[in-house]
């Protein structure tokens, strides 16, 4: 089961989003909560293996939120889920350790699927998130990537797990390990979110 928390002040969203995931198979819902500073109160006794994470919050917002989880908790996976859908917003959640970026109007089983997909080492985005994404990288290389690194960067950006990268590639999951390791080096950065969130604002593919 995947033990699942919300930081969403909007009752009704944090309410409705609530029974969704209790009806949900495979997902464990573990509370919600209206503020980044209760939640991270109470993180050390539920320890959910994700969270749904809203940007604009009374006191600390979501992205400073995600700075303050990962200080602690490097093996939480954190899902934004949130109204904003501008670069500046995507980079700041990225690089902070969001590991997916979802829009509040995402169809709530597509936010199971997401929480699933997460779990399984990819980074669940809203399509038109991804979009944004994929279109930032049609500018001239920076960084002397092989073009299979290339092709790898392009895929981590369209939020595929690694499993699923070695399956469109035909090449084994170790190889596609051997990439990404390469891709960490050259941009000097020690996670796909950082890795992402760098080749966004850098337009690097």
């Amino acid at each position: 089961m995947i033990r699942v928390i919300i930081v969403e002040d909007d009752q009704e969203i944090r309410e409705s989003l609530s029974v969704f995931l209790s009806e949900s198979e495979g997902i464990k819902y573990s509370g919600s909560f209206g503020d980044c500073e209760t939640a991270l109160k109470n993180i050390h006794s539920l320890l959910p293996d994700v969270i749904l994470m809203d940007i604009s919050l009374p006191g600390m917002n979501g992205i400073e939120g995600v700075k303050k989880i990962r200080e602690k908790y490097e093996d939480i996976d954190i899902i934004m889920l949130t109204v904003h859908k501008n670069d500046e917003m995507i980079f700041d959640s990225l690089c902070s350790g969001a590991c997916g970026y979802l829009m509040k109007n995402t169809a709530p089983s597509e936010i199971v699927e997401a929480i699933k997909e997460v779990r399984k080492g990819g980074s669940p985005m809203s399509t038109e998130i991804a979009r944004r994404i994929v279109t930032s990288f049609h500018i001239k290389k920076k960084i002397d990537f092989t073009s299979r690194e290339h092709e790898v960067l392009g895929l981590l950006c369209k939020g595929l797990s690694y499993k699923s990268i070695a399956d469109k590639l035909f090449v084994s999951i170790e190889t596609v390990h051997f990439h990404i390791k390469n891709i960490y080096r050259k941009l000097h950065v020690n996670s796909k979110s950082q890795a992402v969130a760098r080749a966004l604002k850098e337009k690097l593919v």
